[in-house]
């Protein structure tokens, strides 16, 4: 998750790195310090609804406001048949890919109402477009945080707030290179789903996540937008 005012340090926003890794979100903070860019640090664990208040007042406190913000934490876990999944495994991952999702939004919008603006993207993913084998509770949270988005974008319109979600296909990330290496993906049949013909990259959701945040998308809420190569079409 990110909480940030404004899209990117490139168009000229204070960006709140959140993060459960401190030491990475200190070490990003630093280097957008050191190139002229307003940053704050804050270590959060989004399963906490305390440390995510945290965040977002730390936000406003060093900010003025919480104008946009990326939700963007997640996890997955090995795939498993649904009839032997523990129930660790599944609270585990709602924890985080839901109910991290629905605090990070209460304590945005509990500022945003405040404010009267501000935009909110929620990362959902392909898997929160269509099923997947062996991950039925992974898929379904990324279906919830739509709803979630949908749900937040019809009472918070007439506010001022708008709120979208983005639904990444595979990306070419730490996880993904994980999932390859551990033999839960396979990078070259992947590649040919995609009509694209390629695994999508990091920027080019951020890109994407920029365009929802900002005045260029001024009148468009409520949309799950895939970023998926052309995969479900």
């Amino acid at each position: 998750m990110r909480q940030r005012r404004g899209p990117s340090p490139e168009a000229g926003a204070a960006v709140t790195i959140v993060d459960l890794d401190g030491g990475a979100a200190e070490r990003f903070a630093a280097e957008l310090n050191a190139e002229g860019h307003p940053a704050l640090a804050v270590q959060c664990d989004v399963s906490d609804e305390a440390q995510v208040e945290n965040a977002v007042a730390r936000t406003v406190e060093a900010f003025g406001s919480l104008d946009m913000a990326f939700n963007n934490a997640g996890i997955m876990l090995p795939p498993v048949d649904s009839a032997d999944e523990t129930v660790e495994a599944f609270d585990k991952i709602v924890a985080v890919n839901l109910r991290g999702v629905w605090a990070s939004m209460k304590h945005e919008l509990v500022q945003m109402r405040k404010q009267g603006s501000g935009a909110i993207v929620n990362c959902s993913s392909l898997g929160g477009l269509v099923g997947g084998k062996g991950r039925a509770t992974y898929h379904a949270t990324k279906h919830g945080v739509i709803g979630q988005a949908k749900s937040g974008a019809l009472q918070y319109a007439p506010l001022g707030v708008r709120v979208n979600a983005v639904c990444p296909g595979t990306i070419d990330t730490p996880m993904v290179a994980r999932m390859t290496a551990g033999g839960e993906l396979d990078p070259e049949a992947s590649v040919a789903s995609i009509p694209l013909g390629r695994l999508g990259r990091p920027e080019e959701i951020a890109a994407v996540v920029l365009w929802l945040c900002s005045d260029a998308a001024s009148y468009v809420t409520g949309v799950a937008l895939p970023v998926d190569g052309g995969f479900t079409a």
